[in-house]
C-alpha cells in the first residue's frame, strides 16, 4: 500500500465524514465513498482506513472486504483523468486488446504491459487505465471511456487524438 501520510486536515475531514454518516443506513459505504473523494488522487490510503477503523469501531479486516469487494474503491493513487477499455466480446473481436496495449505504449506504461496488468496509472498520475468487463454499447464496438464519457467504433488513431487532446487540457 501506499507510503505517504495522510495529513492532519484530511483525517479531520474523515472524522466530519464519519459524524455525518453516523447511524445512517450504509453508513460504512457512504463514509468510504467520501473518504476517497477526499484525497486528490481519489483513493483510499491506508492511513484514512486505519482512521476510518478507529472512529467507527469497524474492524480494519471487515472495511478491507469492503474495498476490496467493490470496484469503485481503488487502494491506489488515480489519475486525473481515466481511461476504460471494455473487454467484453464484441469489443475483444474488434480490436479493444490492441487499444489497451497501445494506450500502455502511449502512455508509457510498457512495464505493467509486460506484466500483464489490466489497470495501471501513468507515473505523472495524470491517467489511470482500466478495462471492464461490458459497457454493453456491443454494435458500437469497441468502445472505451474517458473520464466516464463513452466513445465508440475507437481505434488507435481516435485514441491518440483524445489522449492528446486531454494532455493539452481540452476535450
Amino acid at each position: 500500500m501506499d507510503q505517504t501520510q495522510t495529513p492532519l486536515r484530511e483525517l479531520q475531514k474523515i472524522d466530519a465524514v464519519v459524524a455525518g454518516h453516523k447511524g445512517k443506513h450504509g453508513e460504512l459505504l457512504g463514509i468510504l465513498e467520501e473518504t476517497q473523494l477526499l484525497n486528490e488522487h481519489k483513493y483510499l490510503s491506508e492511513d484514512a482506513l486505519n482512521h476510518v477503523a478507529l472512529k467507527t469501531g469497524v474492524p480494519l479486516s471487515r472495511i478491507y472486504n469492503v474495498v476490496t469487494f467493490y470496484s469503485f474503491f481503488n487502494l491506489k493513487p488515480q489519475g486525473k483523468h481515466t481511461i476504460t477499455v471494455c473487454r467484453g466480446t464484441a469489443c475483444h473481436t474488434k480490436g479493444s486488446k490492441t487499444l489497451h496495449d497501445d494506450l500502455g505504449l502511449m502512455l508509457g506504461c510498457s512495464k505493467e504491459l509486460q506484466e500483464g496488468e489490466p489497470f495501471f496509472t501513468t507515473p505523472d498520475n495524470q491517467f489511470t487505465i482500466s478495462t471492464v468487463a461490458c459497457f454493453g454499447q456491443c454494435a458500437l464496438a469497441p468502445v472505451i471511456a474517458l473520464d466516464e464519457v463513452i466513445y465508440s467504433s475507437m481505434t488507435t488513431a481516435k485514441l491518440q487524438k483524445l489522449v492528446n487532446k486531454v494532455s493539452k487540457g481540452r476535450k
